[in-house]
């Protein structure tokens, strides 16, 4: 499987005939192998090399001062998540890595707080990191804005006005997240072989889209139509974008959510910043009308973005799970 470079510089321009070329190169993309990488974006070089180094300033705080924001004490799923506490892949060890999740920062006095979407509300922050908060979420604010664009050249692959899913992400459960995954010693099987740390089990994410940022250390793995795993290695200046489990069924399975996986090279810890684009919480997830057959049934019933994130995360967070 040969995973894309595309070049979305087109979007940025009034080239109707530029975007669209895009789109049909992300549409191949997403139906071929789920995975692409692009370059022509606005983040910059320097803009990753300041957020690496506030997930690098963060993970090596003291471990009191990472549980004193715990995402298990976060009623909407912000915070620090140590080493080994999600687990992706349940027939596997748990995940060696561990977290910080933000998100749209809302007061705890918004209107849209409440049982009926537990998954809005506040960040989390440390407190002894001057500025962490504001370069979060300037960058959150700009990743937002990057997947939006992406999402208008999905829109224009799936034969959809440009603008479909704009008005989608007014209060977006878009999340953040700074991975860090420790270094692991070298291990071998009853046969002497080596085998690689799992950093992150195989799994399919829940949301949208999701664009990730990874350091020069690599170790992301993509399964292909055959079931063989293909390395995605980092390049200079591109993420990598994947399909999620919202546009799977938004599409109707046209672009299907690609399993993908993490091994933690030997002796070397490694870093990751993905952002996962992901709709309002009572945004309606359901078979877009011309993804679907006439006289044929959509492949998944309507379901709203939170309520798909919440069964998500239900089945991934032990805390969660101790908690049902």
């Amino acid at each position: 499987m040969n995973i894309p470079v595309i070049d979305i510089s087109p979007l940025y321009s009034d080239s109707r005939e530029g975007k669209l070329s895009v789109a049909r190169a992300i549409d191949h993309a997403c139906q071929h192998s789920g995975f692409f990488y692009i370059k022509g974006h606005p983040i910059s070089s320097e803009r990753m090399r300041t957020i690496r180094t506030l997930a690098e300033q963060f993970f090596a705080l003291p471990m009191d001062q990472k549980q004193a924001i715990s995402i298990s004490h976060s009623s909407n799923h912000r915070g620090y998540g140590e080493t080994a506490a999600e687990q992706l892949d349940p027939s596997a060890p748990a995940d060696w890595k561990e977290s910080f999740d933000m998100g749209l920062n809302l007061p705890a006095s918004h209107e849209l707080i409440g049982p009926e979407r537990p998954l809005y509300g506040p960040n989390q922050y440390p407190d002894s990191l001057s500025g962490f908060a504001d370069q979060a979420e300037h960058h959150y604010r700009d990743m937002l804005a990057l997947g939006k664009t992406i999402l208008s050249a999905l829109a224009l692959a799936l034969d959809i006005k440009e603008d479909f899913f704009e008005d989608k992400f007014d209060h977006p459960l878009s999340v953040l997240r700074f991975l860090h995954y420790p270094p692991r010693l070298p291990h071998t099987d009853a046969n002497g072989a080596p085998v690689p740390a799992v950093g992150a089990g195989a799994h399919t994410d829940y949301g949208c889209i999701t664009i990730l940022w990874q350091d020069e250390v690599g170790g992301l793995q993509v399964q292909d139509v055959n079931g063989d795993w293909i390395d995605a290695p980092p390049i200079a200046d591109t993420f990598v974008i994947n399909i999620g489990n919202m546009m799977a069924r938004w599409s109707n399975n046209r672009y299907q959510s690609t399993p993908h996986r993490v091994y933690s090279p030997s002796g070397q810890e490694r870093y990751s910043i993905p952002f996962f684009v992901e709709s309002d919480f009572d945004t309606r997830i359901e078979c877009l009308p011309n993804c679907c057959a006439e006289g044929d049934e959509p492949k998944y019933p309507p379901i709203s973005a939170g309520d798909w994130m919440i069964y998500c995360f239900n089945n991934t967070y032990a805390y969660r799970q101790e908690e049902a």
